[in-house]
């Protein structure tokens, strides 16, 4: 028995939203070509993930067993917390992706990479590569600077505006 049309279909879009998933992309758009005139456009697309809420006390719950008296300690002066981390999609000096891809921090496999934390970098010079839909795209530093953070592992994809590197 041969498959229909309309199952042959389905699995294909199944097949675009596991790897919507598997690759962490919001959206897909694809248009395969039947014939001259029969074609299936598809995309595929997905929200952000959900905000965790916090877990909110049950209405009624189970009586607590008697605990046996403790002793309260004075912990001492409360310790300063450190700041957090600053966000790096706020930094002015980020440099971000131009568009969504693949990251490639050197040419070819086994090269040195383009550019390292610390070097200093003149305007124009390549930063790295972001791979995308098979056409290598060199992203230049849009300022000389001194390259302060790189946000990004080789290979990771990312998105459009996505912080790559701090440069200052």
């Amino acid at each position: 028995m041969t498959q229909k049309p309309q199952d042959s279909d389905v699995a294909f879009i199944r097949a675009l939203a596991e790897l919507l998933r598997e690759n962490d992309l919001t959206e897909l758009q694809v248009k395969r070509d039947y014939g001259e005139s029969d074609s299936l456009n598809v995309r595929v697309s997905r929200a952000a993930p959900p905000v965790q809420q916090p877990i909110l006390p049950v209405a009624n719950p189970a009586p607590a067993p008697a605990a046996a008296p403790t002793a309260v300690v004075d912990p001492g002066p409360a310790v300063a917390k450190p700041a957090p981390a600053p966000n790096p999609s706020d930094d002015p000096n980020a440099v971000t992706s131009p568009m969504v891809g693949t990251i490639y921090l050197q040419a070819e496999p086994g090269t040195p990479a383009f550019v390292s934390v610390g070097d200093q970098v003149s305007e124009g010079q390549t930063l790295l590569i972001v791979e995308a839909m098979k056409t290598m795209n060199q992203i230049p530093s849009p300022r000389a600077g001194v390259v302060k953070r790189i946000l990004v592992d080789d290979g990771a994809p990312v998105e459009y505006g996505e912080p790559l590197m701090v440069i200052e």
